[in-house]
């Protein structure tokens, strides 16, 4: 099957701006008219298979969430029963497409709207029309909400916006076409993810073996006394951080940018925006408050060490007053040791010198970070070793670049045909 471009003098406008114009033998509909919604709670216990909405991923069993969303009730009566063909929306975040067709049968949360088709329409086709962000951006002005990540679209909203439909057998051919050809996209976007995830696993590599065994690969090596680094070069030293650094707690001045440190890119060069700054910390106008950071200096988020959040300063400026600074007492190359920290041995290392009832509390104390225990080239050789980690990073950081805008255009085109589809724009032949 294939898509062709319906001739504009057989189409009619609809006067419903998202929709613009349609097949003239297509209908406008409410969604009243091609949808039932399923109010039935799980009381008596009619499942035990608790289900869960993703916008990646749509209805899956919570299981296989893993670690991620909210935690589910224990009480399962308050729970939505859902059947094998129902569309399942989360009314806080059907605005960002957290719409999906559950193959199964189960229960999901009270928040959850569940919809069953009723004659003449196939549930599939309603659910790439939930899909359509122009459908998703009409239901923007209808959400209620004190935040941005709280909007809620009521279910009679939702259900009193009018759709195009074509014939139920004309919706069947467009929803095998799409179940095809998305099936296809998303094949090949997996496979672009899967390489951008060895090109990240590469740039971890050749970090991790610079930082711990250099650039010679003719090198002599020596018994490492650091666990789980088994050897480093012969020429290399085993030194705690408290013989390298010193705590500095200099405060700021209103002449500096401030700056954040980010787990994925180091310290910034540069003035943080407000779109910048992590949401629900709040930003002293107070300069003075702040800590000075100095070229080299290395700075830490105590919160986010253990994932990697330290950063070699390369400009002056200041950093929040949760984050620690570290001042070099010798000699030394910042950027090799933020390099080395970020490695997984250092991370693991790092996590057990924090201390915090959950993950997302953990803190590094300088107390505790002084007397990590890092492996230390001579002056000359960290120079080299970051310049090498720059300029391959580099390299694979445009690798990676490359590919997620690959991912991004494919969405991108995932997305339009769904539309174009959907409101008769494109016909299937």
């Amino acid at each position: 099957m294939k898509t062709v471009i319906n001739p504009e003098k057989e189409m009619k406008d609809t006067g419903i701006e998202w929709v613009g114009l349609i097949p003239k033998n297509w209908y406008i509909r409410p969604l009243y008219a091609c949808l039932d919604e399923i109010n039935q709670k799980n009381s008596p216990i009619v499942t035990m298979n608790i289900l869960s909405l993703t916008n990646t991923d749509g209805v899956i069993p919570y299981s296989e969430r893993g670690n991620q969303g909210n935690k589910s009730k224990e009480n399962l009566e308050d729970y939505k029963v859902v059947y094998p063909n129902t569309i399942v929306a989360n009314s806080m975040n059907i605005l960002i497409g957290s719409v999906g067709l559950s193959k199964y049968e189960g229960c999901v949360s009270p928040v959850y709207y569940v919809y069953s088709a009723k004659s003449q329409i196939d549930i599939r086709y309603m659910n790439y029309l939930f899909q359509t962000e122009p459908f998703q951006k009409r239901l923007r002005q209808f959400a209620n909400g004190i935040l941005e990540i709280r909007l809620r679209v009521s279910s009679h909203d939702i259900l009193h916006q009018k759709v195009a439909v074509p014939d139920y057998d004309e919706q069947q051919v467009i929803a095998d076409y799409l179940d095809e050809t998305c099936s296809q996209i998303n094949e090949i976007i997996e496979e672009v993810k899967a390489s951008i995830d060895e090109y990240k696993e590469l740039k971890q590599a050749v970090i991790f073996e610079a930082v711990t065994k250099g650039l010679d690969k003719n090198v002599e090596m020596k018994e490492s006394t650091i666990e789980n680094l088994e050897s480093i070069p012969s020429n290399w030293e085993i030194r705690r951080i408290a013989t390298l650094y010193e705590e500095s707690k200099e405060t700021g001045r209103e002449d500096l940018p401030i700056l954040m440190v980010s787990i994925n890119t180091g310290i910034s060069e540069g003035e943080v925006g407000d779109d910048d700054r992590i949401r629900k910390v709040v930003r002293s106008e107070d300069k003075s408050v702040y800590k000075v950071v100095h070229r080299n200096d290395l700075a830490y988020n105590m919160m986010r060490a253990w994932q990697g959040g330290f950063g070699a300063a390369q400009v002056e400026g200041l950093v929040s007053p949760a984050y620690v600074v570290a001042r070099p007492k010798c000699e030394l190359d910042s950027r090799y040791v933020e390099a080395l920290l970020r490695t997984p041995i250092f991370t693991e290392k790092i996590r057990g010198l924090s201390y915090g009832v959950a993950d997302f509390r953990l803190r590094l104390y300088w107390t505790y970070f002084k007397n990590l225990r890092i492996c230390f080239p001579p002056l000359e050789e960290q120079r080299q070793i970051a310049d090498f980690i720059t300029a391959e990073s580099k390299k694979l950081d445009a690798l990676i670049h490359e590919k997620l805008e690959l991912v991004v255009e494919l969405e991108a085109y995932k997305k339009s045909l769904i539309y174009e589809v959907v409101t008769g724009k494109r016909r299937v032949v």
